[in-house]
């Protein structure tokens, strides 16, 4: 796959991709953010065909008729599909693709399609996010190895990013809300399409996110967010729960997990919350560090920036989002249902991540196709330690535009082997997520995790 590289990348990355340094923009570059670049980074301005529009300040105001806990109405109902890609004529798209989404035509020539809508780059944050963002260019930098992030606060660090260490900790750190409670399920169906649905009730406090950060509290305190979760259902998991402090400088403190498990009915301490360890109830088919689409220390891959590319990914999702959806209908043998999803034409940043000689993982390669409008990670292909095609992911976001933010309605991952995928996300007949929910930190204690799978 050829990878085309903007004028803008030529300059800032050429050369910088193999090592992961990290140096500061000059002064001179960060004024063309909110300029000729979005504030956070993007190309401002549409592609050379128009294929692709300028961005003109994503959804601003949420559609006539929502209220605060609603599922989020499609804001582009009207909008009708361009042209669809299918098993037999995905060939002629092949350069808008990447070899995991070629796979998935392979791999279901009958069923998996991707119908194309024209694009909407709806992507939209606060407007301290975007202050914080450009405030962010100049100063922040990447602590040693690359393992953390300094002299950054609650906006993406690194808006014009050097190197891929920096394009993943902005996916990391980008902004998703700062206190989030969220009741989801995911299943994980068999080759015939059965399944069981597990459901999820979560919480998380983004302390990084918050208009009031600083880069000092931040240091002092090393953490990112704080993330609870509890098994809901079925009966046999009830009550199964986590807890993840997730830091800042990864060398100064790694992540601290703690498990609650039912049948003991003790709290313990989870050093193996990392890494490749297999995703809460996934039925091997996630790894821990692949919850978001990549999460955590980034310290077991060499990570380059290979520049941009125009691709079609998953856009404005809001038919698989409405509300009163089965899960039915949603879940099919081999991938979710084609007809619920919408795929658009944008610029991402492509991230490629190669397993370091020394290190462990049951990815070799994984490359990351990064959202340019918002930094979440829209598709993922990861190669075995054969080389060859693992697995394919993808991420169906929305705009939650109460908030605003960027963010997926349901995460899918795909075993190209096993011919089986995981949905997380699954949310169409819950409790809509609360953003404005107030938590504390005292909430993310061990002793609260107790409580919470006591209950």
């Amino acid at each position: 796959m050829k990878i085309k590289t903007s004028f803008l990348m030529s300059v800032l990355a050429l050369g910088c991709a193999l090592q992961p340094v990290s140096a500061k923009v000059s002064a001179t570059q960060a004024e063309q953010l909110g300029k000729t670049l979005t504030p956070l980074g993007a190309e401002k301005s549409a592609n050379q065909d128009a294929s692709i529009p300028e961005w003109t300040g994503g959804i601003t105001q949420p559609p006539a008729g929502y209220k605060s806990g609603d599922h989020h109405p499609d804001p582009f109902a009207a909008d009708k599909v361009l042209f669809t890609i299918n098993g037999q004529n995905y060939a002629q798209y092949q350069k808008f693709l990447t070899p995991g989404q070629v796979a998935m035509f392979k791999a279901y020539p009958d069923t998996f399609k991707m119908p194309v809508y024209q694009t909407r780059r709806s992507a939209s944050q606060p407007e301290y996010i975007y202050k914080s963002s450009i405030n962010n260019a100049t100063k922040a930098e990447l602590v040693e190895s690359g393992e953390g992030v300094k002299s950054a606060s609650t906006g993406i660090p690194f808006p014009i990013p050097q190197n891929g260490l920096e394009a993943i900790w902005n996916h990391i750190l980008r902004f998703r809300g700062t206190d989030i409670a969220r009741w989801a399920g995911q299943a994980s169906p068999t080759a015939s399409g059965d399944y069981t649905l597990i459901g999820f009730e979560e919480e998380v406090m983004v302390d990084y996110s918050r208009e009031s950060a600083t880069p000092e509290e931040l240091a002092k305190s090393n953490i990112i967010s704080m993330f609870k979760q509890k098994v809901t259902s079925p009966s046999r998991l009830k009550g199964t729960a986590l807890l993840v402090h997730e830091t800042l400088n990864q060398i100064q403190q790694p992540r601290q997990a703690w498990t609650y498990n039912t049948g003991q009915r003790r709290v313990r301490k989870a050093p193996n919350i990392a890494f490749d360890a297999p995703g809460t109830a996934s039925d091997g088919l996630r790894t821990t560090d692949e919850f978001d689409m990549f999460n955590g220390s980034p310290s077991r891959y060499n990570w380059t920036l290979k520049g941009k590319q125009e691709i079609y990914i998953p856009y404005n999702n809001y038919a698989l989002h409405q509300q009163g959806i089965s899960y039915d209908d949603i879940l099919k043998p081999g991938h979710i249902n084609p007809e619920l999803t919408r795929y658009e034409k944008h610029r991402v940043w492509v991230v490629e991540a190669q397993l370091k000689p020394e290190m462990r993982h049951i990815y070799k390669k994984r490359v990351f196709y990064i959202d340019e409008d918002s930094w979440q990670i829209a598709v993922v292909d990861t190669y075995d330690n054969r080389d060859n095609l693992y697995r394919v992911n993808f991420t169906y976001v929305i705009n939650y535009y109460d908030v605003p933010t960027l963010w997926s309605t349901l995460d899918v991952y795909h075993d190209l082997n096993s011919r089986r995928y995981l949905a997380l996300g699954l949310d169409n007949n819950e409790k809509m997520y609360d953003f404005s929910v107030e938590l504390d930190a005292g909430d993310f204690t061990p002793q609260a995790l107790r409580r919470e799978g006591l209950r």
